[in-house]
């Protein structure tokens, strides 16, 4: 239909998509920036104080080798770049993996409460870390605390997956029950051994369950980064290239098989994407939970459903999320350090009651 000019009027849902389009593009672009602002903040902020024009400077001549003049002590540059930038680049890596992680979890199941750690995940990389820390690496074949999370991970996985099937099917309702009531299992069981440990006079080791049950991006270092950069890219980068089929799951299976989706075999690839993705994350940082739920639905109110525009954009809210909470942890109660896992669940669990006690209608979330 022509205008009064002699051009097209664009339908109600052309607009609406155009005006998706328009936000995409401009929050985008503010979570560049932002992401960029909160890394000089992050590394500037601590016990010894950088202002920003130094960190800057610090972070240009390690990338661009002969870029500025090094008018600066050799003390703050070991501040900068190998103590606090590894911790920011970390936050920046788990606050993205549990952010696409919760985006792609609450699409599979259509369920806007979802959460990487509602299926147990957390529940069983953490058992097994608890494992390594109180009984010793012989009892788990040797491996260290991240190699065993990574594999807690995976096996509780596998658990759950085996649990929600039904007549050869994987029901949505029975991935979330029973990830609940394997979480509370091992839950139980790494509580019994952080209780055995202190019984046995092993407060130390009871001490350090307990920093990393609460999550913790204080050990971070260059050699951490490598591995989980490489699956954030990688799984991210599959799971964008899906996201046509990520967004016919919102629409319900029947259409989605309608669409030529095979449900099945595609729940059990996002499955297993995301367990990777969270297991690998979860065994360099601890458990830290709520991101992968807030995250999400932050970016759905801003620019729709569209998992094209979701993930991208969950990523990156996420990593500067993660930063700026981690920033908040050291600086609170400094020189006191929160465990970055506890603000996440005291800023979390408000969202997820609030979330809990709306009356919308089933998936209203997602479109």
């Amino acid at each position: 239909m022509s205008g009064p000019n002699g051009s097209v009027n664009q339908n109600p849902a052309a607009r609406i998509h155009s005006r998706a389009a328009g936000t995409f593009w401009i929050l985008l672009s503010v979570l560049l920036v932002l992401l960029v602002a909160s890394v000089i903040l992050g590394v500037g902020i601590g016990a010894v104080k950088l202002p920003p024009e130094r960190v800057t400077r610090i972070l240009i001549s390690h990338i661009l080798p002969n870029a500025v003049t090094v008018d600066w002590n050799p003390t703050d540059d070991q501040i900068v770049w190998i103590f606090r930038l590894p911790r920011v680049l970390l936050a920046i890596i788990v606050g993205a993996a549990l952010a696409v992680s919760g985006t792609t979890l609450q699409a599979m199941v259509r369920n806007p409460l979802a959460d990487p750690f509602l299926f147990g995940i957390s529940s069983g990389a953490s058992l097994a870390a608890v494992i390594v820390i109180t009984l010793g690496s012989a009892v788990v074949g040797g491996l260290s605390l991240s190699v065993a999370a990574f594999v807690g991970a995976f096996l509780t996985t596998f658990a759950v997956f085996v649990l929600a099937q039904r007549n050869g099917r994987v029901v949505p309702m029975r991935l979330v029950l029973a990830g609940v009531a394997l979480s509370f299992v091992l839950s139980s069981a790494t509580s019994f051994l952080v209780m055995r440990a202190a019984a046995k006079g092993g407060g130390n080791a009871a001490a350090v369950v307990l920093n990393w049950l609460a999550g913790s991006l204080g050990g971070a270092k260059w050699e951490h980064l490598g591995l989980p950069t490489l699956v954030l890219i990688v799984t991210t980068g599959v799971l964008i290239l899906q996201s046509r089929a990520l967004n016919t799951l919102l629409l319900g299976e029947e259409s989605a098989i309608g669409l030529g989706i095979n449900v099945q075999q595609f729940r059990l690839q996002l499955f297993f994407i995301t367990s990777l993705l969270v297991g690998t994350v979860v065994a360099i940082s601890g458990s830290i939970g709520f991101v992968g739920l807030l995250i999400p639905h932050i970016v759905r109110m801003l620019v729709g459903s569209d998992h094209r525009r979701v993930l991208p954009l969950s990523a990156l809210m996420g990593g500067v999320y993660m930063v700026l909470v981690d920033l908040v942890g050291r600086t609170i109660l400094a020189p006191v350090e929160l465990p970055v896992g506890m603000v996440t669940s005291a800023l979390g669990g408000p969202f997820f009651i609030w979330l809990m006690s709306r009356d919308r209608k089933p998936g209203a979330d997602h479109g």
